[in-house]
This record gives structure tokens, sequence and C-alpha cells, in this order.
């Protein structure tokens, strides 16, 4: 049985060498579940075959702390798929999604938790974010273009920190850059909405960031028109009656 069943959410962070934060990010989290009344919450690590002593240190962690579980990806997948990875592996009813350099604090996600039950998306929104002038002109331009190709409304889509009902992070399509369409994925799905919600932000203080310039904006705007290309084939059904669970 998946352990992550026994839990009400489970927190997925992926992990691509991240050896100088996997500690801090796991006394973190560790605190947060202990402080936090809702005590059903566990935490599973996502390796995307990391090349340094990411996946030695979240071993150590797991054997730590009976709320921690892990998979190692075999090969890398990158961001989406590992946060894929995450949901396929996930039988919480709640999955929630953090990244492992802590610009964001596991303690809101208790702002978020009161919305899960009316939204299938819960997400974060960065408020007075900590990165550089250059950084956030990125972000800015690239979710900018990202809402003209969609019209989702989304206001921060690259904010890490979200909560999903398992069943909806389920049925997302996989595909590169599939992290930065999460509202506008949810709104294919029958009775799918979300929520923003305004989160701390803080800056790097280990470890190096994965995106510059280039995949920040040439990677979404390929992906804005597969996106495009999928919304018009995306299928919705429902089962109307079943003898599956007799």
């Amino acid at each position: 049985m998946n352990q992550t069943s026994n839990y009400k959410l489970t927190i997925i962070s992926p992990i691509f060498n991240e050896e100088g934060n996997i500690n801090r990010l796991s006394e973190t989290l560790s605190e947060y579940i202990k402080s936090t009344t809702n005590n059903s919450i566990c935490v599973l690590f996502v390796n995307d075959c990391s090349s340094d002593n990411s996946l030695h240190l979240i071993k150590n962690e797991c054997n730590k702390n009976n709320n921690f579980f892990y998979i190692s990806l075999e090969k890398r997948c990158g961001l989406s798929g590992a946060i894929k990875a995450g949901f396929e592996n996930t039988f919480s009813p709640l999955v929630g999604y953090i990244d492992a350099d802590l610009q964001t604090t596991p303690k809101d996600f208790d702002l978020l938790i009161p919305y899960t039950n009316d939204y299938p998306l819960v997400l974060g929104i960065r408020a007075n974010r900590k990165d550089s002038k250059w950084k956030n002109f990125q972000s800015k331009f690239a979710n900018g273009f990202r809402k003209m190709f969609t019209h989702d409304g989304a206001t921060d889509t690259g904010c890490p920190l979200k909560i999903m009902h398992t069943s909806y992070a389920k049925r997302i399509p996989l595909f590169t850059g599939m992290h930065r369409f999460f509202p506008a994925l949810i709104l294919l799905q029958e009775g799918g909405k979300f929520k923003e919600v305004p989160v701390r932000h803080f800056p790097r203080i280990a470890g190096v960031s994965k995106y510059n310039f280039m995949n920040r904006f040439f990677g979404p705007l390929k992906d804005c028109f597969v996106y495009r290309w999928m919304k018009k084939r995306y299928i919705n059904y429902s089962i109307k009656e079943s003898n599956i669970n007799d």
C-alpha cells in the first residue's frame, strides 16, 4: 500500500542537485508538520537524478522522519516530469508542491488549505518578491506572454507553492513546461477552477537557480503552442455507472 494514502496532504518537493538545501528543507518541513493543527501531512521528495549528494541526504532525512518518503527517478525528467511523478505516486486526497530552495515557506500552506474545499487548485502569489529586478522582469514578461495565450487569468503561475486535489493533479497531461500551466490545465477539467492567495517570498540562500532568460522565455513560448494544440483536443469524460467497485 502506498503510505501517502494514510495522510490528508502530501507535500511534493522535486530535487535536482540541491545538496546545500536538503537539511534546511527537511528541518523546515518537519517543524511545519509538528506545528500545524492539521497533523495529517507527509512529504514526498522526488529526486530527479541528481548528480550531487542530494539522494544520500534525502535517504538520511527519510530514515529520521516517519512522515518523509522519497522516490528517485532513473533518468532526469526535468521539473515537470518530477512533479508529475510525484502526483502519480501520491494517494492522499490533497497534494502540495514546494521548491527545495525554500524561497517560499511551508508555513504558508496554512493560508492555502482553507480554500481547498471549494477549489481543486489553490496557488500562491509571491508578494514582495526577493529576486533581482532582472529576474522579476523575466518572470513578469513570461507570465504575461502565457496569459495572452491561455486566457487563464492567473497572476503568478511560477510561484512554487500550490495545493491541488490529487484526483485533478493525476489527470493533468504531462509535457515539458507543464508546471507553468497548472491553472490553465485545471480549467480544462470538469469543474476546474482555482484560487490565488498572497504568500511570502524569500531570497535563495543556497544552491543555484536552474533558470535563465533563455529557458524562462523560449521554453514557455514553445510550451504555449503545445497547450493551444492540446486544449482543442482535450477530452473530458464521466462514468455514468459501473460495477468495478462492487
